[in-house]
């Protein structure tokens, strides 16, 4: 059985973590949150889920770097600088990051950049995520996925492709743009929709997340995989063979 820990254990996701790793009849390592002993814990497991803060995965990646333990990270809100974080640090450990665990998520991504690597520039992409009032960050990290994702599939570059937060009187779309929309309120896990416009015609791909277990089995399935690999930086879609 591998000794799963848990960074971020007292947020939104940490019971659930902890029921997916029982599920998967998996150990529990640990948890820890702000101020408790990290370095405790990784030594603790073979390998962590980080759900905690983008202002602590600087640290996080220092503890498994020096400890030799790999990393998933679920963590959203990242900027460029922890990208550049985790490109280090995988050089050393097997890091996983992603904006989304979710299985589910993971195929949608897959196929809209299908879609969009078939569709010409003709056909516009708009993304249109919703969230639970208390949600922080936008767009979510799992619309920026599904922008890369059809950014990838155009061979384009998202960040300066991208449309967010139109109002007032903004002009005409531009043509091969992609836009994003947020939307809080409620309970709402994640909804998640692409949609695919063209002349006469549309095409809608979307995800809707009914439990936040679904963000954990997808992780700690994540997690026992990246257990066998070699240093390097990972995807969800490794994880599924795609």
């Amino acid at each position: 059985m591998a000794k799963i820990g848990i960074i971020g254990s007292k947020g939104r996701m940490g019971n659930a973590l902890v029921s997916a790793i029982e599920e998967a009849g998996q150990t529990v390592a640990g948890g820890v949150d702000k101020g408790d002993d990290l370095g405790a814990l990784v030594a603790a497991s073979d390998v962590l889920v980080d759900f905690s803060s983008p202002h602590a995965v600087e640290a996080n990646l220092a503890a498994c770097v020096a400890a030799q333990k790999p990393i998933v990270i679920g963590t959203t809100g990242l900027e460029e600088r922890h990208h550049w974080l985790i490109d280090d640090a995988a050089q050393d450990i097997a890091v996983l990051q992603t904006g989304n665990t979710s299985l589910g998520v993971t195929m949608l991504a897959a196929l809209v950049k299908k879609a969009a690597s078939r569709l010409g520039s003709d056909w516009d992409i708009e993304i249109v995520e919703m969230h639970h009032r208390m949600k922080v960050d936008a767009p979510s990290g799992t619309a920026m996925l599904l922008g890369e994702a059809a950014a990838a599939g155009r061979h384009i570059d998202l960040a300066s492709s991208s449309e967010r937060g139109r109002d007032g009187i903004t002009g005409a779309r531009k043509e091969g743009a992609i836009g994003f929309a947020s939307l809080r309120g409620g309970t709402v896990a994640g909804d998640h929709s692409v949609i695919l416009a063209g002349n006469e015609e549309s095409i809608t791909l979307s995800h809707r997340a009914e439990n936040r277990a679904i963000f954990a089995r997808g992780a700690i399935k994540a997690a026992l995989w990246l257990q066998g690999q070699k240093a390097g930086r990972y995807t969800m879609p490794e994880v599924l063979g795609l």
